[in-house]
C-alpha cells in the first residue's frame, strides 16, 4: 500500500519563493538566483514528503508561476505574440506569458480560477496555428534529482482532456483540431520520463464535471494512444474537487492502471466505485482534505480504507490526499501565536502528509499509530468548546423574515434617485477599492501590531495615506472615489480580524496566483460583529472631498469562500450568520453620510459547484446572502459588487438576481469578451467593465483603452456604463498605477466629449 499526496505547496515555509520571483521581476536578482532559490524549495519539500512518510513523492508540482503555463510550456503551444528563437520557452518568454511585456506593450494571457477554487491558473490559447512542441527538460530533470536523493518521484501532468477542455479557442479555432498532434506531443513526454518511476499521475479533475459528448469520445482514443508508450509505468488517473457521477463508467473503463477519487467532495462515491473497480486497477483514495485546515477523523477515514480493504488487495490501494495539497498552508507547527487549543484541531501540509501516512500504518500493521490518539483527543476538544457555539446569533439568523433579502424598490425607480442625488456625469470614473500597498504602509501596520507604534499614531499615519490616496484622485478628476484601504491587510482577513468566530495564522500562506499569496482566515465558531469595522475610515475620507466617496466591503460569500470554513455546520448557515454581520456594516455607513458602498463578491462565481445538478442550490443561498447583507439600506444608497475572473454566462440569472445597482467585473484579459453574457441576458442595471489589467505592470495606452470602451458601449448602453480598473490596485506600484489612471481617465474623457456632441 503506498501513501502519497497529489501535490504539496510552492512557496515555501516562509514564502521564499514569492521574495525570489519578486526580487527577479524587479531586476534586484538574477535568474540564476531564482532557479537556485527553486531548486532548494523543491529538495526541501520532497525530504519534508519522504521524512513524513509518503512512498511516492510528486514531480513536477511546482512552479515558477503557475501548472498550467507549465503545461502550455512543456507542450510548446506559445500564443503567437510571445513566439521567438523556435518557439524556445525561455524564462523572459515564460514571465512573458503570465504577467505582459510591457516593453513591447503586449498583453497577458487570460487568467480565471482553477474550478471552484480561489487559486488562478493562466487559460490556455488555441489557435488554428498554435504549435506544440515538446519540452519537458525541467520535468526531466526533478525526476532525475528526486531519483539521486534516493526517493520514488511520481510525475504530475495536467491531463490531456483538462488541459483542452479549459483552453480558450480563438481566432475561430476549434479545440478538437488539436486533438491528434497534442496527444502525439504528450506520448513522446509520457515516453520519455516513463524510464524513470513506476507511476505517473495523470491529473484530470474535468472528468468530475459535465463532460460534452465530444470528451467521452476523445478520452478513449486519447488514453488508448498514452497506453501504447508507458511500457511498464503505471497511469494513474486522478481525479478530485467531486466525485465522477455519471463519468464513473467512462473513468474505469480508460486503459489506466489506478484511479484517485477525492472522498473529502464526493464522500458518496465510494461503494459505486468498490462495485464498479477492475480488477486489475490500483484505487487511491482522498481521505485527507486538501483544501482545509481541520485534522481528518482518522478513525473514520480508517474505516473507510478498511471497507475497500475488503474488496480490494493492499498493493492495490493508495492512501492520500483528497487533491493537491497547494490549497493548504505549509506548517502549522511554525504558527506560535495561535491559541494552544484551537492549534491542535488543524493540520497544514505536512501535518496532512503524517495523516496520510498514519492511514496507511493503520491499514498494514496492528498497530494503533500514536497520532490516532491525538487526533481522538483533539476533535472530542473541538466538538465540546465553549466559543463554537453562540446562541445568540443563531437566534438571530432563525429571526431572518423574507423581507430582509429585498430592497424597497425596484432598480429602476432607484436608479432615478441616485442620479439625482449624486449628479454624476456619463461613463463615471471609479476604482475598485485598494490602492498601492506601500512598504511605509505595511511598516506602520506591523508596528502597531507590535505596540511599538500607539493607537493615536496608527490613526494619524493611515489617515495620511488615506489623504495622499483622495488627493491623488481629486488631481486624476476620478468621479466616485475611495479611501485606498492602507488599514487593510487583505480584503478577508481585514473583516474577520473583528469579527468573532475568527482566528488567524501568522504564517498559513496559500498561493493566489504567482507570487501572490493570500493568509485565509478560519472560521471555527459562530459569527457576530462586535463593533463597527470601516466607518470610521470612510467619513475620514468622506471629509476631505465633495466627490462621493464608497465605503467599501467584502461581501458574504466571499468571506466565506477566502477563509477556511468551520466542517461542522453547513456553509450556507455559515454564510448566513456572516451577512448579517456585513447588513449591520452597511447599514452603519449609510447613517453616517456615506451615499455609495461596494459590497464585492469576487467569489461567487468560485464558490459554484462544479456539477450543474448542485449549483441552483448553492446560487439560491449564495444570492440570498449577499441580498441580505446589502438589503438594509435606502433606495437613495447606491449599492455596488465586484466579481472576478469568471464564466459569467452561467450565473447571469444570479447576478441579476442579487440586484445590485452597478456590478465592476474583470473584463480586459479577455478583451471584453466577458460582456458578451451580459448582453445576451439584456442585464438590466449598470456595469463598470475592467479596462485595464491589474494583475500585469503593464501600463495601457489611454488608446487601448479607449478601443475597450467602445467594444463595451456595444454591449451596454452609454448611460449604464462605468469605467474602471479590472480590481484593486493593492499589488502595484505608484507610478504605474497613476499612469494607468490618467489613461484611463484620458480615454474616458474622450469618450464622453464624443457622446455629449453627439
Amino acid at each position: 500500500m503506498n501513501a502519497h499526496v497529489l501535490g504539496f505547496p510552492r512557496m515555501g515555509k516562509n514564502r521564499e519563493l514569492k521574495w525570489a520571483l519578486e526580487k527577479f521581476w524587479r531586476g534586484e536578482t538574477t535568474e540564476t538566483a531564482l532557479v537556485s532559490t527553486a531548486g532548494e524549495l523543491k529538495q526541501r519539500h520532497w525530504n519534508l514528503q519522504a521524512t513524513a512518510g509518503m512512498d511516492l513523492l510528486p514531480v513536477g508540482d511546482f512552479s515558477l508561476y503557475d501548472h498550467i503555463l507549465d503545461t502550455i510550456a512543456m507542450l510548446g503551444a506559445v500564443p503567437q505574440r510571445f513566439q521567438h528563437d523556435g518557439n524556445t520557452v525561455d524564462c523572459k518568454t515564460y514571465f512573458h506569458m503570465a504577467r505582459g511585456n510591457s516593453e513591447k506593450s503586449i498583453p497577458a494571457m487570460e487568467m480565471t480560477k482553477w474550478f471552484d477554487s480561489n487559486y488562478h491558473y493562466i487559460v490556455p490559447e488555441l489557435s488554428p496555428n498554435t504549435p506544440f512542441k515538446k519540452d519537458n527538460s525541467r520535468l526531466l530533470a526533478d525526476i532525475k534529482a528526486v531519483k539521486r536523493l534516493g526517493y520514488s518521484p511520481k510525475p504530475v501532468l495536467v491531463g490531456p482532456l483538462t488541459f483542452l477542455l479549459l483552453a480558450k479557442e480563438t481566432d475561430g479555432c476549434n479545440r478538437w483540431d488539436h486533438l491528434e498532434h497534442m496527444t502525439d506531443v504528450y506520448c513522446e513526454i509520457i515516453t520519455e520520463i516513463a524510464a524513470h518511476c513506476s507511476w505517473i499521475q495523470i491529473d484530470e479533475p474535468i472528468l468530475c464535471t459535465d463532460l460534452p459528448a465530444e470528451a467521452k469520445t476523445a478520452f478513449q482514443s486519447v488514453y488508448s494512444k498514452l497506453r501504447t508508450v508507458t511500457n511498464s509505468t503505471r497511469l494513474l488517473l486522478t481525479t478530485y474537487f467531486g466525485d465522477l457521477g455519471d463519468n464513473l463508467d467512462l473513468a474505469l473503463s480508460l486503459p489506466v492502471d489506478g484511479i484517485h477519487i477525492d472522498l473529502i467532495r464526493g464522500p458518496n462515491q465510494l461503494d459505486e466505485v468498490l462495485s464498479k473497480l477492475p480488477a486489475h486497477f490500483t484505487l487511491s483514495l482522498g481521505l485527507v482534505d486538501g483544501r482545509n485546515i481541520w485534522k481528518t477523523d482518522l478513525e473514520a477515514a480508517a474505516r473507510q480504507v478498511n471497507i475497500v480493504r475488503q474488496k480490494v488487495k493492499a498493493t492495490h490501494i493508495m492512501v492520500g490526499s483528497s487533491c493537491s495539497l497547494l490549497h493548504s498552508p505549509v506548517d502549522i507547527s511554525a504558527e506560535k501565536k495561535l491559541d494552544p487549543t484551537l492549534k491542535q484541531w488543524m493540520a497544514f501540509a505536512i501535518q496532512k502528509c503524517e495523516e496520510v501516512a498514519a492511514l496507511k500504518h493503520a491499514a498494514t500493521t496492528t498497530e494503533t499509530p500514536s497520532l490516532f490518539n491525538e487526533n481522538k483527543t483533539a476533535l472530542l476538544t473541538r466538538a465540546a468548546h465553549p466559543d463554537v457555539i453562540d446562541h445568540q446569533t443563531r437566534e438571530r439568523v432563525q429571526a431572518i423574515t423574507p423581507e430582509m433579502f429585498n430592497r424597497n424598490s425596484p432598480f429602476t425607480e432607484r436608479i432615478v434617485i441616485q442620479r439625482d442625488r449624486l449628479k454624476l456625469p456619463l461613463f463615471p470614473t471609479t476604482t475598485i477599492g485598494s490602492y498601492p500597498q506601500t512598504a511605509e504602509i505595511r511598516k506602520a501596520r506591523l508596528e502597531y501590531k507590535k505596540g511599538t507604534l500607539s493607537e493615536s499614531q496608527y490613526i494619524k499615519t493611515m489617515q495620511g495615506h488615506i489623504r495622499e490616496v483622495v488627493n491623488h484622485q481629486e488631481e486624476l478628476e476620478l468621479d466616485v472615489l475611495v479611501h485606498g484601504e492602507p488599514e487593510r491587510n487583505d480584503m478577508v482577513e481585514y473583516f474577520g480580524q473583528q469579527l468573532k468566530g475568527f482566528c488567524f495564522t501568522s504564517n498559513g500562506w496559500v498561493q493566489s496566483y504567482g507570487s501572490r499569496c493570500v493568509k485565509p482566515p478560519i472560521i471555527y465558531g459562530d459569527i457576530s460583529r462586535p463593533e463597527k469595522m470601516t466607518v470610521d475610515w470612510a467619513v475620514y475620507a468622506q471629509s476631505l472631498t465633495k466627490k462621493p466617496m464608497k465605503g467599501m466591503l467584502t461581501g458574504p460569500v466571499t468571506i466565506l469562500c477566502w477563509s477556511f470554513v468551520r466542517n461542522d455546520i453547513t456553509r450556507s448557515e455559515v454564510c448566513r450568520q456572516i451577512a448579517l454581520t456585513i447588513r449591520d456594516e452597511a447599514v452603519d455607513l449609510e447613517t453616517a453620510g456615506i451615499d455609495v458602498i461596494q459590497i464585492d463578491e469576487a467569489a461567487l462565481r468560485e464558490g459554484m459547484p462544479i456539477r450543474k445538478d448542485q449549483q441552483d442550490e448553492y446560487l439560491q443561498w449564495a444570492v440570498d446572502c449577499f441580498k441580505l447583507a446589502s438589503s438594509g439600506v435606502k433606495d437613495s444608497t447606491q449599492l455596488h459588487s465586484h466579481m472576478c475572473y469568471s464564466e459569467f454566462n452561467v450565473i447571469m440569472k444570479s447576478i441579476a438576481e442579487m440586484d445590485a445597482d452597478v456590478i465592476s467585473i474583470e473584463a480586459s484579459r479577455s478583451g471584453m469578451e466577458l460582456l458578451d453574457a451580459f448582453n445576451a441576458y439584456q442585464y438590466p442595471a449598470e456595469i463598470g467593465p475592467g479596462v485595464y489589467d491589474i494583475h500585469s505592470p503593464r501600463v495601457p495606452g489611454a488608446n487601448e483603452i479607449y478601443w475597450l470602451l467602445q467594444k463595451a458601449l456595444k454591449v451596454i448602453p452609454a448611460e449604464r456604463l462605468w469605467v474602471n480598473p479590472d480590481c484593486g490596485l493593492k499589488t502595484r506600484a505608484w507610478p504605474e498605477t497613476l499612469a494607468s489612471l490618467r489613461n484611463m481617465v484620458t480615454a474616458t474623457l474622450r469618450l464622453r466629449n464624443e457622446h455629449t456632441q453627439q
